[in-house]
């Protein structure tokens, strides 16, 4: 590429973001290469529950160069912490980057170029709050990764897992009644035209599928093993696809170095998924005791969400809010499972339809305290989260280290004013409370320009 070209997309990419009124600093090379000081911090590393000594952090080249109590002599520039927390960028590992904004029938049916414009606008509405990275379990955001790797647009990192792979009728099958019966080999439907979901009734056709979203360049494969809240046609407590047909993405995804996750809410759902070669379960929120003893044992991660109430809930039909009671009713059981047996547990919100809820991210991450320790919270939401990414192994598409404050760690860091492991309840109002946001050794936000930074 032209450095024409290339300064023609910072220039771009800085007026949307004067436009947008998000976006308070986007620094060009030569920030990469000077180098930023971050100048008397005390630091939440992502690991540990409490703070450092008053220290100086030095991003370079993208990475964390330097941490010391000393002062760090360089030409760098200077933000003045005065004192503030420096803590990792927070990380979502269960969000669906296309499908946060449009209600479920536009999602199918409208333009795809606006779906994708729309989702831009959340994928920058994401980062200022602080989510610097998300974990995406189905929807077409390759394009929306591309672009935001490729600074057109202000964006979290994103670890795509490309169309939801599901079967006839199951969780992720929106199609019409009218479009059935489906002709094995024959057109298309409208939702798998545009990447969203895949139905798989085969071994052979799981595989394809699976094979499929690896070539587009997912970090992970997504399957819905049993029924869920969102689809109209999947009763919850339904289990769709054979061990058979599981263990075929499973090899597909083995053979590229990564793994499997699925949606599963049920013990016969997760169980089934597990003798598969599974690895991670998404939801879990109606499993049993059994299960959660087997999860323990076999090492297998849960990804679950604190839904405590019907948040969001309105863009779904009156059915579909019923199958919703029944998971927010399971909610204090998966936590109570996974804090007994210690099970490897990730945080994700998995926002639908709803431009409302997404804006509540931060506060569904305090939601957590329900169950854990303010810090436990933000460290399941930081360093143990990234443990989640890195079973993508050769299919990270951002080789390195990610959710701690560490020497050599990739730079998305959060400035925040005030200890968020005394009052996490900051995290919620992330446009007041992260002063700075920086993403990759980059600062998307800076709300000390002109005040103590220099």
């Amino acid at each position: 590429m032209s450095a024409s070209r290339t300064s023609g997309f910072r220039i771009t990419a800085l007026i949307a973001s004067i436009g947008l009124g998000l976006l308070t600093s986007l620094p060009g090379q030569a920030e990469q290469d000077s180098g930023i000081l971050f100048q008397n911090v005390r630091i939440f590393d992502g690991k540990h529950g409490a703070l450092s000594a008053p220290s100086n952090v030095l991003v370079r080249n993208h990475k964390i160069e330097t941490i010391s109590t000393d002062a760090i002599t360089t030409d760098a520039q200077v933000i003045a912490g005065d004192g503030r927390v420096l803590m990792p960028g927070l990380i979502d590992a269960h969000w669906h980057a296309m499908l946060v904004r449009p209600t479920p029938a536009a999602a199918i049916s409208d333009d795809v170029g606006y779906m994708n414009l729309l989702a831009a606008a959340e994928a920058t509405a994401t980062l200022m709050r602080g989510f610097t990275t998300v974990r995406d379990m189905g929807g077409p955001s390759f394009g929306l990764k591309r672009a935001i790797d490729e600074d057109l647009v202000a964006g979290p990192r994103i670890y795509p897992s490309g169309a939801i792979i599901t079967i006839t009728g199951g969780h992720g099958d929106f199609r019409q009644l009218s479009e059935l019966p489906r002709t094995i080999g024959g057109m298309l439907s409208r939702m798998e035209r545009i990447g969203g979901s895949m139905v798989a009734d085969s071994p052979d056709e799981v595989r394809v599928r699976a094979r499929e979203q690896l070539m587009q360049g997912a970090s992970q494969v997504k399957l819905t093993a049993g029924g869920g809240v969102a689809s109209p046609f999947s009763p919850l407590d339904v289990s769709t696809f054979t061990e058979a047909e599981l263990h075929a993405a499973v090899e597909a995804a083995e053979n590229w170095g990564t793994y499997v996750a699925v949606h599963a809410y049920t013990p016969v759902a997760i169980q089934r998924s597990i003798a598969a070669g599974v690895k991670c379960i998404e939801h879990g929120h109606l499993m049993d005791d059994a299960t959660a003893r087997m999860m323990a044992e076999k090492g297998i991660w849960l990804s679950t969400q604190p839904f405590v109430d019907l948040a969001g809930a309105s863009a779904l039909g009156p059915a579909e809010q019923d199958k919703m009671r029944q998971v927010v009713a399971g909610t204090d059981r998966v936590y109570g499972f996974a804090k007994k047996y210690k099970l490897k547990t990730a945080f994700g919100t998995d926002v639908l339809f709803s431009k409302a809820l997404a804006d509540r991210q931060g506060a569904m991450l305090t939601t957590l305290t329900r169950w854990y320790t303010p810090a436990e919270a933000l460290i399941m939401a930081t360093s143990e989260n990234a443990e989640l990414l890195d079973m993508s192994g050769p299919r990270n598409p951002y080789p390195g280290r990610l959710g701690v404050v560490e020497e050599g760690a990739l730079a998305d860091l959060l400035l925040v004013d005030g200890n968020p492991i005394d009052n996490i309840k900051l995290v919620e109002d992330p446009a007041k409370n992260f002063l700075v946001i920086m993403k990759d050794g980059k600062v998307y936000k800076n709300l000390l320009v002109g005040d103590r930074s220099r």
